[in-house]
């Protein structure tokens, strides 16, 4: 009987070193370096491989970072406002706006422009815009009047929005 005893006892603490082995720290687990976002389960299987913990394994931390918010009213006017360049690649999920080269009416230069819109707010830090003329970039002054047109667009669309 004490041979049983003393088993349980032998078992019980082998469980217990192996449970307190599996929750030291790493020193490596801090990552500073460039973050690839494209890919979710990258960030996912790079924490779980340095992760600190056992119970890192069960968490889903790559899927908070790659999410992007998106403003419905920056979007929707960026789209409205660059309506005369035709778009070759959106995604409303990153935020991204690409369009090919188009002519303004009552201009006669072609403009091609890269929108991203990276935050949830309605301010001018979450709308990047980016014109491009077929000699190089556009003027200072007319990328600030194309976001000028885009921040006015999107607060007229939010306010007929809460109007209704």
């Amino acid at each position: 009987m004490k041979k049983s005893t003393s088993a349980r006892w032998i078992g019980a603490a082998l469980c217990c070193g192996l449970l307190a082995a599996c929750g030291g720290r790493s020193t490596n687990s801090i990552d500073t370096g460039p973050r690839d976002f494209t890919d979710p389960t990258s960030q996912r299987d790079r924490n779980f491989q340095t992760g600190t913990t056992i119970w890192d394994a069960f968490r889903n931390s790559g899927a908070v970072e790659t999410r992007t918010s998106v403003n419905k009213y920056l979007w929707a006017a960026s789209l409205e406002v660059l309506e005369f360049l035709p778009v070759e690649s959106v995604d409303p999920f990153t935020g991204v706006i690409i369009t090919g080269y188009g002519t303004p009416p009552g201009s006669g230069r072609a403009y091609r422009a890269t929108v991203l819109i990276d935050d949830p707010a309605l301010e001018a830090r979450s709308l990047n815009l980016s014109l491009q003329t077929r000699n190089g970039p556009a003027s200072a002054a007319t990328i600030r009047a194309v976001e000028d047109a885009i921040l006015t667009r999107a607060r007229q669309i939010r306010n007929l929005d809460g109007s209704l």
